[in-house]
């Protein structure tokens, strides 16, 4: 299956601008042959929108979710994109998977990342969710989740063949260590695929790395964007090209052996 990443420079606070950029991006992703379409965290309302994020907040099967569905109907192809997702009086940091065609799923990020994550958003509680498109098992997660390695382990031993991490890593050392080396660990010690996929540019809060990736079970970098820029990644996801990468390094298992 083929899939894309769009590394994007949302703008805060402008669903319609960001949704519009959206669809563009999914129009060049199924030109391109993909069957899915992978945004950066928060990509709808922008990562940077802070206070906005109270009013622009929608529910799981609100306009939010009913104009990705309608997006990814129109492209014939799989979106996950991330939200500002609203339930009653919470806020939840989401990630929505649709097809547009009668599947949809939302992930909740469960490790919020600093004050200003914790001002506007409920943290839900570590769970797997996986959708399957093409016969392949997708699960989600969002940025720092995949940095508590038990997060991807996870959705691995739950069967997920490719794990997609909508993402808001910012400029700097840590950013750029994580999206270039940790990534590739995270594939290779799970034998999964990852697809982090980032914003770029800067907004009036936050300067974001790019490097946006998409990682196979042995390690190696199948697409790579730069630090600066859109970006639009491609990637073939097939599991069994990575048999012998996942006889070698039985980690999983070797696990199921031990009981763990």
């Amino acid at each position: 299956m083929r899939i894309a990443a769009f590394q994007m420079h949302a703008i805060p606070g402008d669903p319609d601008t960001n949704l519009e950029r959206i669809a563009m991006a999914a129009a060049d992703a199924a030109s391109g042959g993909a069957k899915l379409l992978i945004l950066p965290e928060l990509a709808v309302t922008g990562y940077g929108a802070d206070a906005a994020f109270e009013r622009l907040g929608s529910p799981a099967s609100g306009p939010v979710a009913q104009r990705l569905g309608a997006i990814a109907r129109e492209n014939r192809l799989a979106i996950v994109a991330g939200f500002a997702e609203r339930e009653g009086a919470n806020l939840y940091n989401s990630a929505l998977f649709t097809d547009g065609i009668g599947t949809q799923a939302v992930y909740r990020k469960s490790h919020l990342y600093g004050e200003y994550e914790r001002r506007w958003f409920r943290a839900d509680a570590p769970g797997s969710v996986l959708v399957e498109l093409g016969g392949i098992r997708l699960g989600m997660l969002i940025c720092y989740d995949v940095e508590f390695p038990e997060n991807v382990r996870r959705l691995a031993l739950a069967g997920a063949d490719l794990v997609v991490v909508p993402t808001a890593v910012p400029k700097g050392a840590a950013g750029t260590f994580i999206a270039s080396h940790m990534i590739r660990v995270r594939a290779f010690e799970n034998q999964t695929f990852v697809a982090y996929v980032n914003h770029c540019g800067a907004d009036d809060r936050f300067s974001y790395a790019g490097l946006s990736c998409i990682a196979a079970p042995d390690g190696a970098v199948l697409a790579a964007g730069p630090d600066e820029g859109e970006t639009l990644l491609f990637a073939e996801i097939r599991p069994a090209d990575f048999a012998a990468s996942r006889a070698e390094n039985s980690y999983l298992q070797d696990l199921a052996r031990l009981g763990g």
